[in-house]
């Protein structure tokens, strides 16, 4: 509980700089416009990092109102025919070769053939620089190196939701195919904060491509003209994940500033996540728990993981690890919860926040996993308020808090607001708003069960680091998997009077 600066350049953070302008984008439906408003406004460069794209997202699914055609891939090529200086680049995660050009640029094209075929000042790259199984993760949006986007959102399908999460939204279709409600979170930023950014991006595709790009400057800033800044001059912390790489070290920035964020809280730890799956930050989590004066821990997560791989191996750690934490919350300062909306349609929380008082917002790519403290590349922004003790900060990082959390409980913010200085407790105020329809819902035990899988924790799905050979790793899996199922079945089997021999 330290009161020393968490945003330690070199430390937790690669860089601190000065953004002139900021603010925080909840939810894909803004997430969306906001970048198309900022790319309209483009002069020189536009770089695209990022995990997926697709030529078929949609900015404004119920109604384009901004100029150029709506969907990303005839969108670039317009804004290129439209501007004789822009140019775009893209970098994705080599998981499959650019499915997301699939019908725009002529189906599944080798990267090389897409760079002759298309403009010649669109570019394409797909990240295969790291390590066997990781991923690249980060997900940054730069224009001109002026402003500059990160969060938790790809520019692909799927991803567009109203902070309404209505149950039967127009807009959340994919070419007429429906999906659920999706949480997401972002945050842009200009001045020298988006410069930063702009450098790591341009590492990302020399370290892709061998191509070093300059800088670029522009006449003027390509600030959205619709989103009104939350804070002007204020310090931005960018931290950061890349795994080892025989020229390179490993960076492992996010969780230095994880654990001494956790470390450092007060009053109130609250966390938005994908995943729950990373021991070492549960087990931080569980000491402040254990303590009789530490601080109350509000974890929001998706009900359930959109893919079957996810479930047998992240959701099977979470059930582990939710453990570990309820064994630990002797002080019943502790509540994990799952958002609903009405007819108790689970709303898919895709975000990756951590607030801790009034202290620290950080808003990024990065998972509580272990994938991504040191195995795959994330990217996370950060502001802290004690660094020149504005009150303007502290305002803007309770009120994203509060806003968040009131978003999920169905309710206005100055509602959870009230109610939470009525309680004097985060927990409290949280449980005493929770209803039908939409709300948070408590993770049980019982739930829980049904997660449990003998892929959990396991180094080959969820290393926290380039592990020494992808068999050794592979070998553990099997054994692991073998040992858990003969556990169980061997102590039933004599339950049984089954005797081997």
């Amino acid at each position: 509980m330290s009161d020393e600066p968490l945003l330690v350049p070199g430390r937790t953070c690669w860089q601190v700089a000065t953004a002139q302008r900021f603010a925080p984008i909840i939810d894909g439906a803004d997430y969306l416009a906001h970048v198309k408003a900022a790319m309209l406004r483009a002069e020189r460069r536009i770089m695209l990092i990022g995990w997926d794209f697709d030529y078929r997202t949609a900015f404004e699914p119920t109604g384009a109102t901004m100029s150029g055609p709506d969907h990303l891939g005839p969108f670039l090529q317009w804004l290129l025919l439209a501007r004789r200086d822009l140019k775009v680049y893209l970098l994705k995660s080599n998981l499959n070769l650019l499915p997301a050009l699939d019908g725009f640029w002529f189906g599944v094209t080798p990267v090389a053939l897409l760079n002759q075929i298309t403009s010649r000042r669109i570019h394409f790259a797909v990240d295969g620089v790291r390590p066997t199984g990781a991923v690249h993760h980060q997900k940054i949006v730069v224009i001109d190196d002026s402003v500059a986007f990160c969060g938790g959102i790809d520019l692909t399908i799927g991803r567009w939701d109203t902070r309404e999460h209505a149950p039967e939204e127009p807009g959340r279709h994919t070419s007429g195919e429906p999906y659920g409600p999706r949480h997401e979170v972002a945050a842009v930023m200009d001045g020298d904060a988006a410069r930063v950014l702009g450098e790591q991006a341009r590492l990302r595709w020399r370290d892709a491509t061998g191509q070093k790009l300059p800088p670029v400057t522009a006449q003027e800033s390509a600030w959205p003209h619709r989103l009104a800044p939350a804070l002007h001059d204020v310090e931005v912390g960018v931290a950061r994940t890349m795994p080892a790489l025989p020229d390179r070290d490993e960076v492992r920035e996010v969780e230095a500033l994880d654990l001494a964020a956790i470390a450092a809280a007060r009053s109130v730890i609250y966390l938005e996540n994908q995943y729950l799956a990373s021991r070492g930050l549960v087990e931080a989590l569980a000491d402040r728990l254990r303590e009789p004066d530490g601080p109350q821990v509000v974890i929001v997560l998706p009900r359930s993981s959109e893919s079957r791989l996810e479930r047998e191996s992240m959701d099977s750690a979470r059930e582990r690890l939710l453990r570990v934490l309820w064994d630990a919350d002797g002080h019943d300062r502790l509540g994990v919860y799952w958002p609903a909306v009405a007819g108790g349609i689970s709303v898919y929380v895709h975000a990756k926040v951590m607030v801790i008082d009034d202290r620290l917002l950080r808003i990024g790519s990065s998972n509580l996993n272990n994938r991504s403290l040191g195995f795959d590349s994330e990217c996370d922004v950060a502001l802290e308020s004690t660094a020149d003790g504005r009150d303007d900060v502290r305002r803007l990082i309770l009120a994203t808090r509060d806003g968040l959390v009131a978003e999920h409980l169905g309710v206005a913010r100055e509602v959870f607001e009230q109610e939470l200085e009525k309680q004097d407790s985060f927990v409290a105020a949280v449980d005493a708003l929770r209803g039908a329809g939409r709300s948070l819902r408590t993770f049980t035990e019982f739930m829980v069960e049904a997660d449990v899988s003998p892929f959990a924790e396991n180094e080959l799905m969820d290393p926290d680091h380039v592990p020494p050979s992808l068999a050794e790793s592979a070998w553990k899996l099997v054994t692991g998997v073998t040992g858990r199922v003969l556990g169980k079945w061997i102590p039933a089997a004599v339950t049984h009077g089954i005797r081997a021999g």
